[in-house]
């Protein structure tokens, strides 16, 4: 059924893996489709009372397939709008949802990788995970759920210090900044993921539920604000700062943005 995750159900607890270890579980169209997908089965299936979101290989989920972008030409407008639409309609899911989710984050983490565990109710981080949005960096905007989250999360001033300079943070910094509620060691983190997740799963499901859609609306409208990421991000991606920043990063080469 899912070309580029796996979704497993063991005692009531989904553990949903995102599956291109080979492209460090980068976001293509088909892994939005699947995405979308499995918070719907996630969202239906009563007996599912918690999620632990994880990614196979040495990444968690480094953002944005750019080469499957690149490949689009002159279609890679429409293509990143549909993938945004289907990522952001995923997130939307997995947030209003009744079963908490949580993020088991192993890796490298870039991009909407970063939306994926700001968007978690709870999230576990390796101790060797390095987190970056590198968004600028290939001449590109926020998506993803980024420019919603991190602001609420950790504030205006460090949100833009990694927009705009794409630096770099650690585990232990992204625990500090309020990004991810525990570091753990790598060897551990799916093991106490699924711990925790077995401990909500035995609790007041319907409760969890509503605290969820109240933290969420506490904040405003984030549909209307992943709404304007999707069609940001899919303007710029043509523009000349997108196809020079993207070209530049498969060529790797320092991009020119005069």
């Amino acid at each position: 059924m899912y070309q580029t995750l796996q979704l497993e159900v063991r005692d009531r607890v989904a553990f949903v893996t995102l599956n291109r270890p080979d492209a460090m579980n980068t976001l293509s169209l088909q892994m939005g489709r699947d995405l979308l997908q499995a918070a719907l089965a996630c969202e239906a299936d009563r007996n599912i009372r918690a999620v632990v979101l994880t990614g196979a290989g040495k990444a968690f989920c480094a953002g944005g397939d750019l080469r499957g972008m690149h490949e689009q030409g002159e279609g890679m407008q429409g293509y990143l709008h549909e993938l945004t639409t289907h990522l952001h309609a995923a997130i939307s899911l997995f947030t209003h949802m009744d079963a908490p989710l949580i993020a088991a984050v192993n890796g490298t983490t870039a991009g909407a990788g970063v939306g994926l565990v700001a968007m978690a109710d709870l999230a576990f981080a390796a101790q060797s995970v390095k987190i970056t949005l590198a968004y600028t960096g290939v001449g590109l905007t926020p998506d993803g759920s980024t420019s919603y989250f991190l602001p609420r999360l950790i504030g205006l001033k460090r949100t833009a210090e990694l927009m705009l300079l794409n630096r770099v943070l650690s585990a232990e910094e992204a625990q500090q900044w309020g990004l991810v509620n525990q570091v753990v060691a790598d060897a551990d983190l799916l093991a106490e993921a699924t711990r925790l997740a077995e401990k909500l799963a035995a609790g007041p499901t319907g409760a969890y539920g509503k605290v969820k859609r109240l933290l969420a609306s506490s904040s405003g409208a984030m549909e209307a604000q992943m709404m304007i990421e999707g069609r940001t991000i899919s303007a710029q991606a043509v523009s000349p700062e997108g196809r020079e920043g993207i070209s530049a990063f498969l060529s790797k080469r320092k991009p020119n943005y005069t």
